[in-house]
């Protein structure tokens, strides 16, 4: 492919379209965000508790007493 590309004669044939069709012949098995595995019969070891704290409550305009967790 890219001896033919290099040759003068197809290089003058092709318009810019014809390029971009050519785009998915060396980009379609690169994956940007890599590999990842999926084992569903396998549970994440997360720790919650952690996150719980961590958890936004919702905004309450101003001179308004915040709602109580959990609600």
């Amino acid at each position: 492919m890219q001896q033919v590309l290099a040759d003068p004669k197809w290089a003058d044939t092709l318009t810019d379209a014809d390029r971009r069709a050519l785009s998915p012949l060396f980009w379609t098995h690169v994956n940007p965000n890599g590999r990842f595995e999926l084992d569903m019969n396998r549970r994440l070891d997360l720790d919650l508790t952690a996150r719980a704290a961590a958890v936004p409550v919702p905004r309450t305009p101003e001179g308004e007493p915040a709602p109580a967790p959990g609600r």
